[in-house]
């Protein structure tokens, strides 16, 4: 189960690191939106696999609450963003 955690863990870091890659380097904003929305997935995940690894379910609430603000933001960017007229 230690390897598990460990590999887990070790994904997750690569993903973090990416997305503050594209965070940072972002040609536009969009980019960086959508960056940022990944970046709360990934930390939904890693609660998720933290709350799994201890078998302890007091962050459920907390996995609820990011998850129905990471959809939130979405659909406001979605909602909120210029469209080209192509």
């Amino acid at each position: 189960m230690i390897a598990v955690g460990i590999i887990v863990s070790a994904l997750l870091f690569a993903a973090v690191s990416l997305v503050l890659v594209r965070i940072v380097r972002g040609p536009t904003t969009l980019d960086r939106i959508v960056a940022v929305d990944v970046l709360l997935a990934v930390v939904v995940c890693a609660i998720a696999a933290e709350a799994a690894f201890t078998r302890d379910a007091t962050s459920l609430p907390i996995l609820v609450v990011l998850s129905v603000l990471g959809f939130i933001g979405s659909v406001s960017v979605a909602r909120f963003s210029p469209r080209s007229r192509r």
